[in-house]
């Protein structure tokens, strides 16, 4: 049925929280009649940037003339945690996106969000891990996001009072396994201090463009996160993952029915409570849930076991990686060549990757 104005939907939060928006907005989009519809992008509008069909219909918060679009429209804001079928923990973050958006009673199957990438993006991607195998002698990558948006830096100290995340000493525990055997990439806004290893260096790259993390995601191996924006990212893509759970639940914030995820929900075993985000504000939850990311030895193990079996045995690199032209390199100058010479297979790209490897 054709509504009876056009709507304007505020979509705010994190990316996570954005890329789950994308199938309900393209749910909205095929089965509304409403051709106008504006999507206003209050988080960015990263993850709609040349998608096939929201991209025309996605504006950043700050676009000119942008109150005289929706002027006539109906404002619509989406809180998917205020989903009854959400708190009750009955279905996904992408299902209470579409109860909400297209006014549902209840949660239906939906296909995974869309991302699109363009050569460029994708280039640099595939680029940027063929330096970091190639740089580390090893033929295979793993990226690894320790932290959602509730980590905090206090002093030397990482915390995250939510217990999504991975606790600073476990995840440091896990890398120094995984770079043995694999090039090790990390995904943090927030850099950390990993025990030195000159024999097996990992990268940190200084990149805050999630689409270009995106595009290292499609060219990596295999994805190791906790409930933020790269498990979402690697299930666009088609990609494995291995998802450590604490205090969230996974039928909220993951992919269960996946072959290609392997959700560890520490959370489950150790008596979690539903924490009501964005419903109240229940410290006495938070507190109970405090150590349920407190990983002990076998636990890391299990950790680091899901990986491999991801990944398998690790070997040489053996690929092929030729730098890129002077000044445009990612974080390798290249050397000096004849026109002749210049690799022709490759464009070029601007990738901020300085001091690429650290040990």
């Amino acid at each position: 049925m054709k509504p009876s104005r056009s709507k304007a939907f505020f979509i705010n939060g994190g990316a996570g929280r954005v890329l789950s928006s994308i199938p309900a907005l393209e749910k909205y989009h095929e089965e509304s009649g409403d051709p106008d519809f504006v999507i206003v992008c209050e988080a960015g509008m990263d993850f709609y940037r040349g998608h096939p069909v929201l991209h025309k219909h996605a504006y950043e918060v700050w676009h000119k003339g942008l109150f005289e679009t929706i002027r006539d429209k109906d404002a619509v804001s989406p809180e998917p945690y205020r989903v009854n079928e959400y708190y009750n923990q009955q279905c996904s973050l992408a299902q209470a996106f579409d109860i909400e958006i297209n006014g549902l009673e209840d949660p239906r199957e939906l296909p995974v969000p869309t991302v699109t990438l363009n050569k460029m993006e994708t280039v640099t991607g595939y680029q940027t891990i063929q330096e970091i195998k190639a740089g580390v002698n090893k033929d295979k990558a793993i990226i690894i996001q320790p932290f959602g948006r509730t980590i905090t830096k206090m002093g030397e100290h990482l915390v995250d009072g939510t217990s999504r995340s991975f606790e600073l000493g476990n995840i440091t525990n896990i890398i120094g396994i995984l770079r043995e055997k694999y090039a090790v990439i990390i995904m943090s806004e927030i850099p950390f201090n990993v025990p030195q290893n000159e024999k097996h260096p990992i990268a940190f790259p200084k990149e805050p463009n999630l689409r270009l993390w995106a595009a290292m995601i499609n060219s990596a191996d295999h994805f190791l996160g906790c409930d933020s924006v790269g498990q979402h990212i690697a299930k666009a893509l088609g990609k494995t993952a291995t998802v450590v759970v604490g205090s969230t639940v996974p039928i909220n914030i993951t992919y269960l029915d996946d072959d290609d995820f392997d959700v560890i929900d520490f959370g489950h075993e150790k008596g979690r409570e539903y924490s009501p985000i964005r419903l109240t504000m229940d410290d006495e939850i938070d507190r109970g849930n405090d150590k349920i990311m407190m990983l002990e030895t076998m636990e890391e193990k299990r950790v680091v076991d899901s990986c491999v079996e991801f990944l398998g045995e690790s070997k040489p690199f053996s690929g092929k990686f030729e730098p890129s032209q002077p000044n445009q390199s990612c974080g390798t100058p290249a050397p000096t060549t004849t026109e002749e010479q210049k690799p022709k297979d490759l464009p070029n790209y601007d990738f901020n990757t300085t001091n690429l490897l650290e040990t």
